[in-house]
């Protein structure tokens, strides 16, 4: 059997960067490309790490086995940003993942809650990667070819990670009674962080005068809005509120219990044996 005969259908994407010389940056953009970079990381990071929760304990076989696999695509993803960043800034990447202290990590605060029901993780994830689509899509031309790249490949996969989300939420709308209600209170609670996803970022507007981006994260969340309320109004679920990204959604000076909790666990063998790498 040939090589090409053995190889499955689709593979967790690669660990390897694209190689590039950071000089091709001027400094501002390197550093507002670093931002942009290592809040990407930190949302796949988390939500990877928050997905994993579910393993042996999801409603299903099915869902045990998918949010599995969602779990090692976003950590798999979130481990290539980490050494894109790297690479820009001259850090490691394992220390960028695993050796930073609560407050330093920049999620998006809607991942900042705890797991909660399987209602509450399908409202979340289907918020986050419906607007991690909307970002994904404005880097896809980058004009820093090694990001449009990556992108690539990320998106084949994010792309199955989105259609899997819709039709969970389209079921657990569809179903009377405590399924659409666990729903609906899930997205309401979420509400006031739906738009975190979209936070500003130092230097955005050089992003966009550089081509690394095609839009500020402010005119992605308007994007966003007008994508996911068509559905929402549909399904006859609660809409989001209509009003512009916070600029501390990222901010974590004060980590929330669930997030010190969740960082305890991904860090453990990290603090227990210093040097180790993933």
């Amino acid at each position: 059997m040939s090589e090409a005969t053995r190889r499955p259908t689709r593979q967790l994407l690669t660990a390897d960067v694209p190689a590039f010389d950071r000089r091709v940056l001027p400094p501002n953009v390197r550093d507002a490309v670093a931002g942009l970079l290592l809040s990407m990381a930190d949302d796949e990071f988390v939500i990877g790490f928050w997905d994993s929760e579910w393993t042996g304990i999801a409603p299903l076989l099915e869902e045990d086995v998918a949010f599995s696999s969602l779990a090692q695509d976003e950590i798999g993803h979130a481990k290539v940003w980490y050494e894109m960043l790297a690479t820009l800034t001259g850090e490691s990447a394992d220390r960028l993942a695993f050796g930073r202290e609560p407050e330093q990590y920049r999620h998006a605060r809607l991942l900042d809650h705890p797991r909660t029901d399987w209602a509450f993780s399908i409202a979340r994830r289907w918020l986050y990667d419906t607007a991690d689509s909307v970002r994904l899509a404005a880097l896809a031309g980058s004009a820093f070819e090694p990001l449009a790249e990556v992108v690539a490949k990320v998106r084949r996969e994010e792309r199955y990670h989105l259609m899997h989300m819709d039709v969970w939420l389209r079921r657990l709308a569809g179903h009377a009674g405590e399924p659409r209600q666990r729903l609906e209170r899930a997205l309401e609670s979420l509400a006031a962080d739906a738009l975190t996803v979209f936070t500003p970022l130092a230097g955005e507007e050089l992003l966009v005068q550089a081509g690394v981006m095609n839009a500020t994260l402010g005119d992605l969340a308007d994007r966003w809005r007008s994508e996911v309320e068509s559905l929402l109004e549909e399904l006859g679920l609660p809409l989001l509120r209509d009003e512009r990204p916070a600029a501390d959604g990222r901010d974590h000076h004060l980590p929330s219990e669930s997030f010190r909790w969740l960082w305890s666990e991904f860090t453990a063998v990290h603090r227990l044996e210093e040097g180790v790498t993933w």
